[in-house]
């Protein structure tokens, strides 16, 4: 599984091109801004997009879908909370196969009610759930620290160490981490009480 990952627009998003690389079947995971470049990544390396896949409905994660479904003639698939347009729904659980590849669904609430995290191949892609050195922000709408607590610790947390970590954003010290390294830098993943947490979101 090859990733591909492209900075975008002027808020430091990531737009991803997973590849499948037995087949050359991809998905575009969370297009927005800067389309072009996605499109020429897809014609020099002669793949077909299967999905278009969305961490979360924010408009910087989601802005680009239409044109890329229509450019690739791919469904847009996001979590069943979502409600925003899409043509596949999907829950906690759930796969995401593309050639002789897969990514597993993972429901992380908390920056959004419909937050995923996909994992697959020793990758997991964290969305705005979790950055590189921080977290997603909860003060949206459908945003709550009580979920993202959750999510953090009793999903992210018990993860594989190993895991290498592709944000939504490029926030941190570095574009890519694991979740190793960030149980020991990032200070949103100290073990803490629920309390403490919710009192250091504020």
């Amino acid at each position: 599984m090859k990733v591909h990952q492209i900075q975008v627009g002027n808020m430091q998003n990531f737009s991803y091109i997973v590849e499948d690389e037995d087949t050359g079947e991809s998905i575009i995971i969370d297009p927005s801004w800067d389309l072009i470049e996605l499109e020429m990544i897809i014609k020099k390396n002669n793949l077909k997009i299967k999905y278009i896949v969305n961490t979360h409905h924010h408009f910087d994660h989601t802005l680009g879908n239409e044109a890329m479904a229509e450019s690739t003639k791919a469904p847009i698939i996001q979590h069943e909370n979502s409600e925003l347009k899409h043509d596949i729904s999907v829950k906690d659980g759930d796969f995401i196969e593309f050639g002789n590849s897969k990514l597993k669904v993972l429901h992380t609430p908390g920056h959004s009610q419909d937050s995923i995290c996909l994992i697959g191949d020793g990758k997991i892609f964290s969305g705005d759930t979790l950055f590189v050195g921080n977290c997603g922000r909860i003060d949206l709408p459908g945003g709550s620290a009580k979920d993202l607590y959750h999510s953090l610790f009793d999903i992210l947390y018990n993860l594989d160490e190993n895991l290498v970590m592709y944000s939504g954003h490029n926030y941190g010290s570095s574009e890519i981490s694991t979740l190793g390294q960030e149980k020991i830098t990032n200070h949103v993943m100290q073990k803490r009480t629920e309390q403490q947490f919710l009192d250091m979101m504020g």
